[in-house]
């Protein structure tokens, strides 16, 4: 449809002219090429904003934490586009943040918390400045991986999405790195906590390693893939079936949306303690899905805790803001974690989170 307007502007523009089939491929080969270069730039955009954040991390918490970025890897693509090319099989590289409170002891070990971000293509960006400082007051250790599909790293990694799949092991491959390479980190004392697609992410590193992790939160956590493609546009559900990601609609292979659907995967949950949190005029991750959620781990005998809050001011995002009924909120997470952590310097009131922001 974009294609067909930008033809009849060219057209009414040179209007008068005689166009000829040769002439139409010519400007239709022009069109691609422009798209092409569009696409091009804003990935070289995102890197950029990408850059600028990082700096930002810097800025805002270098005071509050050692902030590293390293490069690690996860498993191959879940797809080869050429199976057979030099290459092919190799595991997927990405970045990961590091985040080390100032004024711990390095001869005793610290608590993890792995903490994967949101977004089907987004970052772990400034926007979690304060959740950060928060977990850094009570002296957690922090990883957060920039796992395939995340923006900021350009095309190829963009593309190598694998939404509810081989994410979550290159999440779940950056909590290993943290207890291979730092001998502070508890090995016995690591967490999870993510929000919306990173809490999808964060139920399925429970789901697929059982045991691995000492306590998980997720927050209005995506949960079911086949409701949200009903409620979701046309434009969101254009993401998943790209050809370098599914492929498909749910309509036309809807057991491979339930593979990657939480709801659909709740007997494999082993009860590690977990708190789940949603909120009803949520507008992006839809009360019903979490609801599905709630009602598969029960119908399945799990043990876990949950809150669904009403109509909490900021709908999404309610327990991520800096209001003081957002702050409330997160003491709860905060003492859920606490409970199987044990952080030196745990924050129990709002009071609390409010000294952390310059303790």
């Amino acid at each position: 449809m974009k294609k067909l307007t930008l033809l009849l502007l060219i057209f009414t523009l040179t209007a008068g002219s005689v166009f000829t089939q040769s002439d139409e491929d010519v400007l239709l080969e022009k069109i691609k090429s422009l798209e092409n270069y569009n696409e091009r730039l804003a990935h070289r955009l995102d890197q950029l904003s990408k850059s600028i954040d990082d700096l930002t991390w810097y800025r805002r918490l270098g005071d509050y934490a050692f902030i590293d970025k390293v490069y690690i890897y996860g498993p191959p693509l879940w797809k080869e586009e050429n199976p057979n090319a030099q290459g092919a099989g190799n595991p997927v590289k990405f970045w990961t943040y590091v985040f080390i409170p100032k004024g711990i002891d390095f001869n005793k070990e610290y608590p993890l918390i792995v903490f994967p971000h949101g977004g089907v293509h987004s970052d772990f960006s400034t926007y979690y400045t304060h959740i950060i400082k928060e977990l850094m007051a009570q002296q957690y250790i922090v990883v957060a991986a920039e796992y395939r599909g995340s923006t900021g790293y350009g095309k190829s990694h963009y593309e190598n999405i694998d939404y509810g799949g081989l994410e979550n092991e290159d999440v779940y491959a950056s909590r290993n790195y943290m207890i291979e390479n730092y001998d502070f980190v508890d090995e016995d004392r690591v967490g999870i906590i993510g929000w919306s697609h990173g809490g999808l992410i964060t139920l399925f590193n429970l789901f697929d390693h059982p045991g691995d992790y000492k306590v998980a939160f997720a927050g209005v956590p995506v949960s079911d893939l086949i409701a949200r493609m009903g409620y979701k546009t046309q434009g969101y559900r254009d993401l998943y079936e790209a050809d370098y990601h599914i492929g498909e609609s749910a309509y036309d292979n809807v057991e491979e949306y339930k593979r990657r659907s939480p709801a659909w995967n709740t007997h494999k949950f082993d009860n590690t303690p977990l708190l789940i949190h949603t909120n009803t005029n949520d507008a992006d991750v839809n009360v019903l899905e979490v609801q599905h959620l709630i009602k598969s781990l029960k119908a399945d005998g799990k043990k876990f805790d949950y809150e669904v809050f009403n109509q909490i001011p900021g709908g999404h995002s309610f327990d991520r803001m800096d209001t003081k009924i957002a702050k409330e909120i997160r003491v709860k997470i905060y003492k859920h974690l606490a409970k199987y952590l044990n952080p030196p310097m745990p924050i129990k009131s709002v009071d609390d989170i409010n000294k952390s922001a310059y303790r």
